[in-house]
């Protein structure tokens, strides 16, 4: 196997509730993770030297040793002693740094990815323990599916499988900081908290509409008003026909989970013809395991 081509989804948080600040500065979690089939393009590619290729086709994303596909190649070929060396092409079209994941799904992609280049022979779970020292969506992103994800975000339990819907993904020509959301985020009664139990019902009963009427994301608390974008693009997408629409992660992409196809193609036009959002895209839920 001298090629292998992959697909790093994207992933998307039904729901985002923090409980607490730890003592160590980590904020412990309570969330929903949901892969979409939004995806970014890897081919990798094996060498003869022992080295590692990066090429991306953003100028702005790095081809060195800053980008998680050339960490996840090197975390695997220290430990087993790889000698070859993989050339990777990276093509995004997950909106980055946009609390979809899009660098730790790719960063699984390369580990998933190795891991049958080279007959490592690793389970999946081998592979998520591995994935946490990269970044702590890793291991998510190599489980993939409906999960519940708790403490930091690495302890992970599967969940029923979401109800198919379209989902709508909009980011707009903003960038937010992870850090400064959560340093901004007041834990003192009064941001909203999501209910991540009634969720959580709704995946059991396989009953979209109550899940996306109490889809939730605590930190839009501070997001939003920071933001204003975030909210005028949901309110777009609610406008269109969405069941909800909400933040994923710390922002600032908002999606909307629809039922009826044609609204969400109206709503996709729309957002593409509007100044909001700077990447549109018009996807669906992703459940199958790999």
């Amino acid at each position: 196997m001298i090629e292998m081509k992959l697909k790093a989804l994207a992933k998307i948080n039904l729901g985002l509730d923090v409980l607490r600040r730890r003592e160590d500065g980590y904020h412990e979690v309570r969330m929903i993770m949901q892969t979409l089939s939004l995806y970014d393009k890897i081919i990798i590619q094996k060498l003869k030297k022992p080295e590692i290729q990066v090429k991306t086709n953003l100028f702005y994303v790095p081809e060195n040793e800053n980008n998680l596909v050339y960490q996840a190649a090197k975390l695997l070929m220290d430990e087993f002693d790889i000698k070859s060396g993989v050339y990777i092409d990276l093509q995004k079209f997950i909106p980055v740094a946009a609390g979809m994941a899009g660098g730790s799904s790719d960063a699984a992609a390369v580990l998933y990815g190795m891991n049958q280049m080279f007959h490592l022979n690793l389970s999946k779970r081998e592979l998520m323990k591995r994935g946490v020292k990269i970044g702590a969506d890793v291991p998510y992103c190599i489980m993939r599916g409906t999960a519940l994800a708790e403490g930091i975000g690495e302890k992970l339990s599967s969940l029923p499988p979401m109800p198919n819907c379209k989902v709508l993904v909009a980011k707009p020509p903003v960038s937010v900081s992870t850090k400064f959301v959560y340093e901004n985020l007041k834990l003192d009664g009064s941001a909203e908290h999501p209910d991540i139990d009634v969720l959580l019902e709704g995946l059991d009963e396989g009953n979209l509409k109550k899940i996306a009427s109490n889809m939730g994301n605590i930190l839009e608390s501070v997001t939003i008003p920071n933001y204003p974008v975030i909210s005028a693009i949901r309110d777009e997408m609610l406008r269109h026909g969405a069941l909800n629409a909400m933040m994923s992660g710390s922002g600032p992409t908002v999606f909307g989970l629809f039922e009826d196809e044609k609204l969400a193609e109206k709503a996709y036009s729309s957002l593409r013809e509007g100044e909001l959002a700077k990447q549109v895209y018009l996807t669906e839920i992703y459940n199958n395991r790999r």
